[in-house]
């Protein structure tokens, strides 16, 4: 039997920006796993959502400060640097061709596994890697499953992680993780209304990381003018 490489492993999203969700997804994963590293890939330009709210740079620059406490993880910006649309089966076939003996691992969260069937290509997916699938704790993941994505569980799932490192791709694997119930979305919502919401965001993402919004400005309303009007009333100025 010949010996393949250590598995190569992603996580993509926006980020946008990066939490301990995310960061603790990642490195509950690698742990679990035992892998080298998770790589965290940003999207350029996401196909299914809006636009992120923070430049490209400035993501990368949050990646790059979050990963620091967390030493098994690195960031791989290449959908940025690539330009056009983030298709993770691109990104895919890039890492197949650099790595062709590695296994390689796509992490999605349960919302991402069961909305796969809109993903550009998504079928091929599984020519390139295996996916590796947390649940949310307590849920049973497989319970309402699209049509096409309950097909594809039921042809690929194991239970054995070996199966992650013995063949290149194909598999489904699910890996419970401890639940985060951290969401990019609220961070910004919270520094949209309090620019300075700094104790209510505390333990969610790296103090680092806050302090670069916080320095940036990123996440506020266009002017803060209606914000500083609510301020000086409060204060009764």
């Amino acid at each position: 039997m010949t010996t393949l490489d250590d598995p190569v492993a992603m996580l993509g999203g926006t980020f946008d920006p990066v939490h301990y969700g995310h960061l603790r997804f990642a490195s509950e994963v690698r742990d679990a796993l035992v892998l080298p590293e998770v790589r965290l890939v940003p999207a350029g330009d996401p196909p299914h959502r809006g636009a992120p709210q923070a430049s490209a740079p400035d993501r990368i620059a949050m990646l790059d400060i979050a990963v620091r406490e967390f030493p098994g993880l690195r960031v791989d910006p290449r959908e940025i640097t690539r330009g056009g649309k983030s298709y993770t089966v691109h990104t895919l076939e890039e890492l197949r061709s650099e790595h062709p003996r590695s296994p390689l691992l796509l992490l999605l969260g349960v919302d991402a596994f069961r909305g796969l069937a809109s993903w550009h290509q998504w079928r091929r997916l599984f020519e390139f890697a295996h996916l590796v699938v947390a649940p949310r704790p307590g849920a049973v993941l497989e319970a309402d499953l699209p049509a096409p994505i309950g097909h594809e569980w039921r042809l690929r799932l194991t239970g054995d992680p070996s199966t992650l490192r013995s063949r290149l791709a194909g598999s489904i694997y699910v890996q419970p993780i401890s639940a985060q119930p951290i969401s990019s979305t609220a961070i910004r919502a919270a520094l949209m209304q309090a620019p300075d919401a700094g104790p209510e965001l505390a333990g969610l993402l790296p103090a680092a990381v806050l302090a670069y919004i916080q320095s940036r400005r990123l996440y506020r309303p266009p002017s803060n003018a209606p914000f500083e009007a609510a301020e000086n009333r409060r204060r009764g100025t």
